[in-house]
């Protein structure tokens, strides 16, 4: 061994595997290092009182000396594998800035610039700590503290006992001696490697049975760069709010499935469908872990949430059912998201979440009187953020207060607010009447009822009955140098159809005929469609990316003639076929049947004929 490898060594306290989450996040931070962190949490606090701030950093400094946590960054092996690796000694990163010498009335605006420049800032994940702290001095008296951490090595839970620990340090000047012993984070790391892997996964294969298409209401945008999300916060006036809670009590179940209940109609009413899934985040603390409760790292898990809806079953029986399923998953929490959704075998399961935040920073000591060392804390508060398309957060209290981040470049903020408007309006519904059935919770305002039974439905006009190739080759003969699908051109795109269509023909295609098309999204893909119109058969459309199961159900119940893949359009032959149009097509045929989930999850096919296509495109 060299000096230089001895003296590397010697710089490493450990190296770990990641824990479940910690593998998502370090993922979303790595994959587009160019743009915003999302996942960087702030805390911000103010601090009232005669500061010492040399001994203040001491302080952070004996604080991150405490915790492996934060000393830890993640590199990844040669193998591909990523692991934390926890330095010895790790250097405090430790800014100042002085506002009291600005009028009084410029610092609060300069103040919350140097917080936001401070969140916009990217950690380096190779390079710990990823934790830095910036003391603001407001004026003789008056500071704000500035913690800023990535959620990889710190999580909601963990913050209470920061805070907590910090000004004990303060008052201690550094010295750690009077904390109490703690439990490393490796024993969780253990922990979780002691888990039945297999019987957990089992349970969540079984959880998810007959669960095939994922709940999202925004497909997935390739290449997408994060943003940070926008917010809308609203709340449930206290009177309210102690009524939700007493009827929790009433109904048996925890406030937290009560907001779940309401999240889960709400969004079941948004994706029109009875079979939902979103995210919740558990604490993850394993309760048989003596000492978890004050580890400081992170613990949570971001885990599927299912929920069925029946539209007969009462409001109330439905989160009784919900928390009763759930607590039969309790014992396999630990799983990670990406390993539950490859045994699952449905891909991605959903794009909105839930967390249910309980854990107030006042069981730091940090309420209105809090006193230390002669300071007093006079308030705290967190920022963080999620990816989801839409990410609700409950903080309960006297007043049950939520926040509702939500992707700005792909939902308007109007959107937003509506939905939040209508997870209020089902949570009355639980304080109202939680017997009334499923399917007569009103969702929608007086408004959007407006909208939906008299605007939207408003579409009575006169149409030409006539079949999409009829339309199409009159489209053609309109543009034919117009681009219709990729680079293909409408006359291209026609020609390449119709000699397709007369292969099809040759091979069995026709009227009462099906045929599977199994292509990505594609110019092949429009090409292949518009040719099994021609032909007078019927597709039936198959995802590439739907599971095994799923497609080998649909291919038996369709019995199609052919099947047009990827490795059969590669081997057809059509060159010797003319480029000309085929001739109408028979209206009382079936022009496609498209198979969806039913209420058993099992595919369902419904039948389209060329009059109604031809109708609903004229």
């Amino acid at each position: 061994m060299t000096v230089k490898s001895r003296a590397k060594s010697r710089s490493i306290e450990d190296i770990l595997p990641l824990s479940p989450l910690q593998e998502g996040l370090v993922f979303h931070s790595v994959y587009d290092e160019q743009g915003v962190d999302i996942y960087t949490v702030q805390l911000v606090f103010d601090i009232e009182g005669s500061l010492d701030a040399d001994r203040l950093r001491t302080a952070a400094q004996a604080l991150v000396r405490r915790h492996t946590n934060l000393r830890a960054g993640f590199r990844q092996r040669k193998s591909g594998d990523w692991v934390q690796v926890v330095l010895a000694d790790a250097p405090l990163v430790w800014r100042r800035h002085d506002l009291s010498a600005l009028d009084g009335s410029e610092r609060p605006a300069a103040a919350e610039r140097i917080v936001a420049a401070d969140r916009a800032v990217r950690f380096d994940m190779g390079r710990p700590p990823l934790v830095r702290f910036t003391l603001i001095t407001l004026g003789p008296d008056r500071h704000r503290l500035v913690l800023a951490v990535h959620h990889a090595v710190l999580d909601g839970w963990s913050l209470p006992v920061v805070l907590r620990e910090l000004m004990h340090l303060y008052v201690a000047r550094g010295d750690a001696s009077a904390l109490p012993r703690l439990r490393p984070y490796r024993d969780y790391l253990a922990w979780i490697a002691g888990r039945d892997r297999g019987a957990s996964l089992a349970a969540w294969r079984e959880a998810f049975a007959g669960f095939d298409e994922p709940a999202t209401v925004i497909p997935a945008v390739k290449d997408r760069a994060p943003v940070i999300p926008g917010k809308v916060e609203f709340s449930v006036p206290a009177a309210a709010s102690a009524r939700l809670t007493e009827r929790a009590r009433e109904l048996g179940v925890t406030l937290n499935s009560v907001v779940q209940g309401a999240w889960g109609l709400v969004l079941s009413r948004l994706l029109g469908r009875d079979d939902v899934v979103f995210g919740v985040t558990v604490s993850g603390r394993p309760a048989d872990l003596d000492g978890v409760e004050d580890m400081v790292g992170l613990f949570i898990n971001t885990l599927p949430l299912r929920l069925t809806l029946n539209d007969r079953e009462s409001l109330g029986d439905l989160l009784v059912r919900l928390q009763s399923e759930q607590s039969r998953l309790l014992e396999h929490q630990y799983v990670g998201l990406a390993e539950i959704q490859r045994a699952v075998g449905a891909g991605e399961l959903f794009d909105t979440s839930m967390v249910f935040e309980n854990y107030p920073l006042d069981s730091a000591g940090l309420d209105d009187s809090a006193d230390v060392g002669g300071l007093r804390l006079a308030s705290a508060q967190s920022r963080s953020a999620m990816h989801y398309t839409y990410g609700l957060v409950a903080h309960p209290g006297d007043q049950l207060k939520f926040r509702l981040d939500y992707q700005p470049d792909l939902i308007d903020r109007a959107d937003a607010e509506a939905v939040a408007e209508r997870l209020v309006r089902v949570l009355g519904a639980v304080v109202g009447d939680p017997s009334v059935p499923v399917g007569q919770v009103e969702v929608l305002s007086e408004a959007e009822r407006g909208w939906v039974l008299d605007e939207w439905i408003d579409t009575a006009r006169e149409v030409s009955v006539r079949s999409l190739p009829e339309l199409f080759e009159e489209q053609v003969a309109r543009s034919p140098e117009a681009l219709a699908a990729g680079s293909l051109t409408y006359g291209e795109l026609n020609a390449r159809a119709n000699r397709l269509a007369r292969a099809l023909v040759e091979l069995g295609a026709g009227p009462e005929r099906f045929v599977a098309v199994r292509l990505p999204r594609s110019a092949d893909l429009v090409v292949a469609l518009l040719a099994v119109l021609k032909s007078g058969a019927a597709y039936v459309p198959v995802d590439p990316e739907y599971p095994a199961e799923r497609v080998a159900v649909i291919l038996e119940d369709a019995a199609p003639a052919l099947v047009i893949d990827e490795g059969w359009l590669a081997q057809v032959d059509t060159s010797g076929h003319g480029d000309s149009d085929l001739g109408p097509v028979d209206l009382s045929s079936p022009a496609y049947v498209i198979f969806t989930s039913g209420s058993t999850g099992r595919p369902k096919g419904v039948v389209v004929e060329h009059r109604s296509v031809g109708a609903y495109v004229g």
